[in-house]
């Protein structure tokens, strides 16, 4: 076949990855499609896979591509005529300590409310499954039946006769030399023969990704690691039906293959590999043998499966596999227009790329995915990653940790610490518990403040995991006198230039063009209506408004920015988070802390809410906003970085006396739980629109100025509301939702947790979910399944604390 000059688009790769996008996109009615592969058709990672498929994960919307790709393997043979060896012979995953049976009564929860057919099974019941197995130790099982396993090579090959049935073009032996970029937009690929033009280009190059990606000045964050598994005969016989089984306890996996036995795992002592570059003759290739690495597995599998002692290896497969920092798929359009990148599978490729290729396939032709997928969302890694031995050390600490159990708000050690806060040594000396978040360290508590709260009992369960007393007393400090919290990791941006307002009026929901001086708090919206971004906006001048985001966020909301920016000279967008330190001072005394440190009038009537002034503080020059995320009086100041000691220590002076404490992320998000203020990316994501999410009154549909989503948010609101986001209260105060737990109303499945835990001021175990609207209304009685118990619960008015916004005004 004839390399073509020019496509509509250059797939780069063909392993499972870009085969399915290649496939998915004919599918969609694209037909000038080329996919191009440096030697053969999965002769990267694909070919030594061990082709396992699981689909529970810890999201809906990652656990639907898992499900997309089962419902493809189950048809694709009939569709193609390749076969791709799917067995759904059903998926089991032990736990042998109480611990882990809970993590499993946690995830049938997840199941549940995710549509799965999951259910928990005795050590006996999973040994009649996999009669291979010994019980010993065993607690209890998880047992999915719709899972399974196939050959991963024959995948990739139905895939790419589906591609080419479609239209698609597929050239083996083709290798991509660089890839053309003009004004920030991908232009097409040079390669060993010839140019092609395109207008969008897919890297699906597997552990080649981060090659690729330098083409074009883009750092992805993949590491190349070895990962292992045997073939081995042995004696017994193997049943036709044995579904595959992971024992994470031994941190091994097993299922069979023809007449034998195929086991692998995850060692503690990883071994990253292709570190100084891969050769470019490294197609078809496995890794020499590792056995002192594999030993520790070997013996554990023996431990589970006995029979394997006595078994014959028919061969160790050492392969390289691309993961990740945090063990997910890298997916997305990049910072350059019509580049986008499908990599980073983390040996469950396999498992999603079914699912994957048919997201991406809508990414790319509708311009952004119907399923939120921020978790796999490349934008999810900021600066901090470009930094490749930090990318490494997370990388190795995933892989090393990959069947560990991991609890909600555990804090990754690797690589830390990265970016630290000018007042990083005052809070160190203040006894900071610290976390990380994209790479700045952050407290999450003050252990000293814990002292207030003797006596105080530790949650039960996973909710008394990563807790501290200091944490109610830090919220309720707050709530009663004051709390300085260092905020300086938020995610700053500017937008300047004669078109900034226009810019920002056709991105935000809300009304932009306010007085200089204002607050809004706003989103910004895809097509859909879909709520891609969520921050305040503060008008410093007539053409440059000043943006606040979440510290995770900063990255995708900037991209998101730059891809509808007109080119045209008159936005310039800067990201400025780096440059300016934030300290955040609320509670009923705020004002009294401040007022005597500046000339500045802080009344109410001369600084009222969702204002801002440039004001001096202890002699520190700062933009005040006055608003909050915690429902209390206070301020947000920011301040040159190289003051914020100073600034820190002039309030931590000044309100001491008075009852202030240092406090930590905690602390606020239980008081934000309790005020209902949402968070991206739990509470409120692509797939929900304002008016669902209880964010209408941040909508403004007579602007003067149409908007992303606005048609779709019309629509919604002519049809009616079926769905709304509400607190629940749950009877038992001990029973504290982490998060995706199923709400049964009536005896039905009604929706799932997006946030919970506990609020310290009103007393009561709060989580909150998506409910039909007709469920939705207060007082409705729930039921909200806790560790596989059903605990009652009523849906309540909100906000449950403040209802009237008295607070935040005062």
């Amino acid at each position: 076949m004839t390399l073509p000059d020019r496509a509509r688009v250059v797939v780069i790769g063909g392993g499972v990855g870009g085969t399915s996008i290649a496939y998915h996109l004919v599918r969609r009615g694209w037909r000038d499609v080329v996919l191009l592969e440096r030697a053969q058709l999965t002769s990267g990672s694909t070919f030594h896979s061990a082709g396992l498929v699981g689909q529970l994960r810890s999201t809906m919307p990652l656990t639907r591509l898992m499900m997309d790709s089962v419902a493809l393997y189950t048809r694709l043979k009939d569709e193609t005529g390749v076969d791709v060896g799917w067995r759904p012979v059903g998926s089991l995953r032990l736990a042998s300590s109480r611990e882990r049976m809970e993590e499993l009564e946690r995830q049938a929860g997840w199941g549940t409310s995710f549509g799965l057919p999951l259910e928990l099974v005795s050590a006996a019941e999973a040994q009649r499954r996999f009669p291979l197995m010994t019980p010993e130790g065993v607690m209890g099982a998880a047992y999915l039946p719709t899972d399974g396993y196939l050959d991963p090579s024959g995948l990739a090959l139905a895939l790419a006769e589906g591609a080419r049935r479609g239209g698609a073009r597929i050239m083996e032996g083709v290798r991509v030399t660089a890839i053309k970029v003009d004004r920030g937009a991908v232009r097409g690929v040079d390669t060993d023969q010839g140019p092609v033009e395109a207008e969008v280009v897919v890297n699906a190059g597997g552990i080649y990704a981060p090659e690729i990606g330098a083409m074009v000045g883009l750092t992805l964050p993949i590491i190349p690691m070895a990962h292992q598994y045997l073939l081995a005969r042995i004696k017994e016989s193997i049943p036709e039906d044995l579904p595959t089984m992971r024992d994470p306890d031994l941190l091994v996996y097993f299922r069979r293959d023809a007449g034998g036995l195929v086991m692998g795992g995850y060692e503690r002592d990883p071994a990253p590999w292709g570190l100084d570059g891969i050769a470019h003759d490294f197609n078809n290739r496995l890794l020499p043998e590792d056995w002192s690495r594999f030993e520790p597995l070997s013996q554990n599998a023996i431990k589970r499966v006995p029979s394997l002692e006595q078994g014959d290896v028919v061969k160790l497969i050492n392969g390289p596999e691309a993961f990740t920092p945090d063990n997910e798929f890298v997916l997305g359009e990049s910072s350059i227009r019509g580049f986008f990148v499908a990599a980073g599978f983390c040996a469950h490729g396999i498992a999603g790329a079914g699912g994957m290729g048919q997201a991406m396939a809508e990414w790319i032709v509708e311009g952004e995915p119907s399923l939120d997928l921020w978790k796999m969302d490349l934008r999810r890694f900021g600066e901090a990653y470009r930094n490749r031995n930090y990318t490494l050390a997370r990388t190795v600490e995933i892989y090393s940790t990959y069947y560990d159990i991991h609890y909600p708000n555990e804090e990754r050690q690797a690589g830390r610490p990265l970016h630290l806060s000018p007042t990083y040594r005052r809070l160190t000396e203040l006894g900071a518990a610290f976390g990380e978040k994209s790479g700045w360290e952050r407290p999450n508590w003050f252990e000293p403040n814990a002292a207030s709260m003797d006596g105080l009992a530790r949650p039960a369960g996973w909710a008394g995991q990563h807790w501290s007393a200091a944490i109610p007393a830090e919220h309720r400090a707050t709530r009663e006198r004051a709390g300085l919290f260092d905020e300086t990791s938020f995610s700053k941006i500017e937008a300047s230039g004669p078109g900034a307002l226009s810019f920002l009026q056709r991105l935000c929901d809300n009304e932009m063009d306010r007085p200089v001086g204002s607050v809004t708090y706003t989103q910004m919206l895809n097509r859909r209506g879909g709520i891609e971004c969520d921050f305040t906006v503060t008008r410093l001048e007539d053409d440059r408004f000043f943006i606040v985001t979440g510290t995770a966020f900063g990255n995708h909301d900037l991209a998101w920015m730059r891809k509808h920016d007109p080119l045209d000279g008159s936005v310039t967008l800067d990201d400025v988070g780096a440059a300016r330190a934030c300290l955040g001072l609320w509670g009923p005394r705020a004002r009294d802390i401040m007022q005597p440190l500046t000339d500045a009038d802080l009344s109410n009537d001369a600084f009222p809410y969702l204002t801002s002034q440039r004001i001096t503080i202890g002699g520190v020059p700062c933009l005040a906003l006055r608003v909050t995320y915690v429902g209390e009086l206070g301020w947000e100041l920011y301040c040159p970085v190289e003051r914020g000691l100073e600034l820190w220590d002039a309030l931590w002076k000044a309100g001491s006396p008075l009852g202030m404490v240092a406090g930590g992320y905690r602390a606020i998000d239980s008081m934000r739980l309790e005020k209902g203020y949402r968070v991206w990316s739990s509470d409120i994501t692509p797939e929900d629109n304002p008016y669902e999410a209880g964010l209408g009154f941040a909508v403004r549909l007579g602007k003067p100025a149409d908007f992303i989503g606005k048609d779709a948010l019309v629509r919604a609101k002519a049809d009616g509301v079926t769905r709304r986001l509400r607190p629940l209260l749950l009877e038992d105060g001990g029973a504290i939702a982490l998060g995706g737990e199923p709400v049964r109303i009536s005896g039905r499945i009604a929706g799932r947790v997006t946030s919970g835990g506990y609020g310290y001021t009103v007393e009561r175990s709060i989580a909150y979910a998506y409910l039909p609207s007709a469920d939705a209304a207060p007082d409705t009685r729930a039921e909200v399944q806790v560790f596989g118990r059903w605990v009652p619960a009523v849906v309540a008015k909100e906000p449950l604390y403040d209802p009237a916004g008295e607070r935040i005004r005062s």
